[in-house]
């Protein structure tokens, strides 16, 4: 690959932009070769071999701006005039044509299979081959190398693609703006993340999608909405999914085609130099550099896994194919942030037990078993390294447990998890019903008594004398095990200490969460043209740990109003929300 490139002071044009460009993953990878000389590409059809797609995005009808990522415009080194340029909008919000050279106006999609709780599936393609599978609406347009950083830049909502499935290769104002919203919050958060770079909406282009009634309890969509198109434009150092490794796997492994186990080769090298360059010596022999690769992805997995549930994030839909294979969090479709304590939460109608809140960690595992049944056929001549690539997939919910427990700790505040304490306020959690998010921000102030922590309870909890009991004896041991096991300068038995205890939690404790019913006014006022809310919910959820002003903590920092439980769009979403 071509050294890295340094960047301006300030990219001011698209002209700076264009002198940061470094396309790896097309230069040094296979394109389809059943594909079109010119980019058009949008038709649902099957793809046999190749690594990418080379195919034209979609433009939007007169894009219209809405939010641009100056966090992420300033570690760029990018100008915030920029976003609102005419090329630059242009070009991120689809329309490749006039591009200044080297920007290419071929944009690429990629296929990869489909696994659910660590089965193979292969009916979702309608070819039921699983050649059809892949990229439907995401078409990447840029790869840069910018202060050392490559970074790929992909529309979500950028056009129809052969992956499409007959779909329309649109993404919605509704959906970009939480994928817009939920990315920055998360960066904010400190969980690894896609970035969110820019938001832009169509003043004329509509596409029709299923939904809820106002008011609906129904767990199905009951309307089609005609909703306005929008396409965010997420950055990430690659976009290869455990599943795009999978569907080379399972190519190499039936020997599809002669190329396929080369092939196979060729994309996980490629996965090596754009996410895991850092921690494995090129030189090495291929053997080992796959067992570095499922060792470090499985380290990276179970920190995201963990620190998921340490900031209340379901994914919702935990598929292999919705999983970065550099170990960040991908694909903002039916996610939510837990409000009401439930181990069994899932903001998914489709996603049932299996991708819920605390089976998360369950759900990693089989989607990294995945992962390694992939890269087996790269090993079959080498037994001893089949077995090593075996005892990681065995040893994960040990490793697991290794980020889970820690994690947990931190939350309360300890030095070393007490599991006797934990266990017993998890089942006052249950019990009580508890805001998440509240009750642990709540517990950062290392409360005298139970009043502040009272503030997370739903329902009737405060009118409980034995459970508030409960709950007063639970604290008085929590304070305890602080007391006696962390060290001096954090065992809250002076004020500097407790001060100390107290900014300690608060760094891993948010006050601040993206919760659905936060969202649903945003994008309803969005499709009136205010972007208002945006804005708002932009300031609020890049700044999560901040107290922030009392104006802030009073509209967001509160508890699910009752009239919200069980309804339709913010209590449950659908897979394309």
């Amino acid at each position: 690959m071509k050294a890295a490139i340094e960047t301006p002071t300030a990219v001011k044009s698209l002209d700076d932009l264009a002198a940061l460009a470094n396309y790896s993953l097309v230069d040094t990878l296979t394109p389809d070769p059943e594909a079109t000389a010119d980019g058009v590409d949008h038709a649902p059809r099957q793809v046999f071999s190749g690594h990418y797609v080379p195919v034209n995005p979609t433009p939007i009808e007169t894009p219209v701006y809405i939010a641009h990522s100056e966090t992420f415009f300033r570690e760029l080194g990018f100008s915030d005039a920029l976003a609102t340029s005419e090329d630059f909008m242009r070009m991120f919000s689809g329309d490749s044509s006039q591009l200044p050279e080297p920007l290419r106006r071929r944009g690429w999609a990629t296929g990869y299979a489909l696994s659910i709780y660590g089965t193979e599936y292969y009916e979702q393609c309608p070819f039921r081959t699983g050649n059809g599978y892949g990229d439907g609406r995401a078409v990447s347009i840029l790869e840069a190398v910018i202060n050392g950083q490559r970074w790929e830049m992909q529309l979500k909502g950028g056009g129809r693609t052969p992956y499409c499935r007959g779909a329309d290769g649109r993404a919605v104002l509704r959906s970009s703006i939480r994928e817009f919203l939920a990315q920055e919050h998360m960066h904010a958060l400190g969980v690894k993340t896609s970035r969110s770079l820019s938001l832009y909406t169509s003043k004329t282009e509509t596409v029709a999608r299923p939904w809820f009634n106002n008011g609906s309890y129904s767990r199905n969509p009951e309307v089609m909405l005609e909703e306005a198109v929008a396409i965010t434009t997420r950055v990430a150092p690659s976009f290869i999914r455990v599943g795009q490794v999978e569907l080379f796997g399972r190519r190499a492994r039936k020997n599809e085609h002669p190329k396929a186990l080369e092939e196979l080769e060729q994309i996980v090298l490629h996965l090596i130099d754009r996410e895991y360059s850092d921690t494995i010596d090129t030189s090495l022999p291929l053997r080992d550099k796959v067992l570095l690769l499922a060792t470090a992805f499985r380290d990276r997995l179970t920190t995201l896994v963990a620190e998921w549930i340490r900031v209340g994030y379901c994914q919702g839909n935990f598929n292999s194919d919705n999983t970065a294979a550099g170990g960040f969090t991908l694909d903002y479709g039916p996610f939510g942030f837990i409000e009401m304590f439930d181990p069994r939460y899932q903001p998914w109608t489709g996603g049932g037990d299996h991708f819920s809140f605390l089976n998360q960690p369950q759900a990693a595992e089989t989607n990294f078993a995945m992962f390694c049944t992939a890269l087996k056929p790269l090993l079959t001549s080498d037994e001893k390294a089949v077995n090593e690539l075996d005892m990681l997939t065995l040893r994960f919910a040990r490793a697991m447990q290794g980020k889970m427990i820690p994690m947990w700790a931190s939350k309360l505040g300890l030095h070393k998890l007490d599991a006797p304490l934990f266990n017993e306020l998890v089942t006052l959690m249950i019990e009580t019903g508890v805001d998440y998010t509240i009750f642990f921000r709540e517990l950062s102030s290392v409360p005298e008594d139970i009043a502040p922590l009272t503030k997370s309870f739903y329902g009737d909890g405060v009118k409980d004398a034995a459970l508030l009991n409960r709950w007063s004896e639970w604290l008085e041991k929590w304070k305890g095990v602080v007391q006696t096991t962390n060290p001096d300068d954090i065992n809250a038995t002076s004020p500097e200490s407790r001060e100390a205890l107290s900014r300690q939690m608060k760094a891993v404790n948010p006050k601040y969460t993206l919760r659905e019913w936060f969202l649903v006014p945003a994008y309803q006022q969005a499709a009136d043209g205010d972007y208002t809310l945006i804005k708002e919910l932009q300031a609020v959820m890049t700044d999560p740990y901040a107290e922030q002003s009392e104006a802030t903590a009073a509209k967001y920092y509160r508890k699910k109003p009752t009239e919200y439980f069980e309804i339709a769009g913010i209590s449950h979403v659908t897979c394309s929300s």
